[in-house]
Formats: structure tokens, sequence, C-alpha cells
């Protein structure tokens, strides 16, 4: 994963948060929980690393701001 940027948390209120889960499907359920409660940066793919279990899966969060339907 790219390292994470100093604006992703130049404030208050703002976050990145990695998953690391079993499956893509764990991954995003992980990702639809955090949408339901803040704003969400939602990723579009997992990422794998050679040699290690499992995905990750990096979003941004802004929990200054409530979730848009």
């Amino acid at each position: 994963m790219r390292p994470i940027n100093e604006v992703h948390l130049a404030e208050p209120g703002l976050a990145v948060v990695e998953v690391a889960a079993a499956d893509d499907a764990t991954a995003f359920a992980v990702q639809e929980l955090l949408a339901r409660r803040c704003t969400v940066a939602q990723a579009d793919r997992t990422t794998r690393d050679p040699d290690e279990p499992g995905v990750r899966l990096r979003c941004f969060l802004d929990l200054r701001q409530a979730p848009t339907e």
C-alpha cells in the first residue's frame, strides 16, 4: 500500500482506516459499516501482499460530516 499522506490527516476528524480481512466480501462489508456512520472515500478494490494471507483495503474517513444517502 502507498504511504499515508499528511493531507489525509491534516485536521481533527479525518482518519485513514486500513482493513485486513480474509476476503474481499468481508473487507467491503467493514467499509460499508463505516460508511453508515460517517463520510467515507470508499475504496473500489482490495490489495493482496505476496506471501501474506487475506486482503487489505484502505479508506479515508471524515468524521466531521454525516454520510450522504
